[in-house]
């Protein structure tokens, strides 16, 4: 399994968050393998043996999208067994996953959103502008936590008015940043020199210590904040990207472009937004036309 991790890391160049995924998912399935099968080895696993798992998974009432995830765990690790020869047929071939329904994707709204950023008073001071820029930054680019956490100060061009971003797979993409989100990041990096005498810090954002910014700050950082204008239990760093395609696209943004910002690989995973759109759409007829 280690093996297959490091080729997952190096090779794949998964990301660090579907690293620690399948890692638990490998780990709970070996562990249902030693304890029901008294099998060490995953690659002793039959087909109907991984069925049986995916049943208990289902009795114990775990989600359809959880349940396809550690299938597609399964999937890569069978396929990596098969090319490294340790098995001579890949069991997952005869495994279906089951359907899982598809939820709109959870967003905060534009108008609240940009009255907290606008009319809120964060503090005149590093903490302040920090959470600020969290908010700001994740809002107004649509990048992922772990691109956020992820910028260098070297990244942004000020004058090109861009960031440079590694996402998933290391692809690079360049973003486009607005004004405000400029303003916000000069006034951030003014307070970051004041509070750090001696600044070696090559990431933009950092912790009170100088380290860089971990997921669970962030986290917490968001919550705290949209809690002030939403009782949606959404409130996640990536509903702050969601918003981000949701109202671009009700402001008639390209879908293409959208993709690209996004850094998707496929128009496929952009398109889910379209339905948030077409739920606006029939709200603004059923209000506005007379026979609706």
């Amino acid at each position: 399994m280690e093996l297959f991790f490091k080729y997952l890391q190096y090779e794949k160049r998964y990301s660090p968050h579907t690293l620690t995924s399948y890692h638990t998912d490998l780990g709970q399935f070996a562990q249902y393998l030693q304890q029901v099968y008294d099998i060490t080895d995953a690659a002793e696993a039959d087909h109907t043996i991984i069925r049986s798992w995916l049943l208990t998974l289902v009795q114990h009432n775990i989600q359809p999208r959880s349940i396809n995830r550690k299938i597609a765990c399964l999937r890569s690790y069978y396929r990596f067994l098969l090319a490294q020869q340790r098995i001579a047929v890949n069991p997952m071939l005869r495994i279906k996953a089951p359907k899982a329904s598809k939820k709109l994707p959870a967003f905060v709204l534009e108008e609240p959103f940009n009255t907290l950023l606008d009319n809120f008073t964060f503090e005149d001071n590093f903490e302040g502008q920090r959470d600020r820029l969290i908010l700001e930054f994740l809002y107004g680019t649509g990048i992922r936590l772990a691109e956020l956490l992820g910028v260098d100060h070297t990244d942004i061009d000020h004058r090109a008015k861009v960031v440079r971003v590694l996402g998933k797979g290391n692809k690079e993409r360049i973003v486009p940043l607005n004004d405000s989100l400029l303003n916000s990041i000069a006034a951030y990096e003014a307070q970051k020199k004041q509070y750090f005498a001696d600044n070696n810090s090559v990431k933009l954002l950092v912790t009170n210590k100088a380290r860089p910014l971990y997921p669970k700050f962030v986290y917490r950082v968001v919550k705290k904040y949209i809690s002030l204008i939403t009782t949606s239990e959404h409130n996640s760093p990536h509903v702050l990207r969601h918003s981000f395609a949701t109202h671009l696209l009700n402001k008639g943004a390209d879908l293409n472009a959208i993709k690209d910002l996004l850094g998707h690989a496929s128009l496929a995973a952009t398109q889910v937004y379209t339905h948030n759109s077409i739920e606006k759409l029939k709200s603004v007829f059923e209000k506005a036309h007379p026979k609706a």
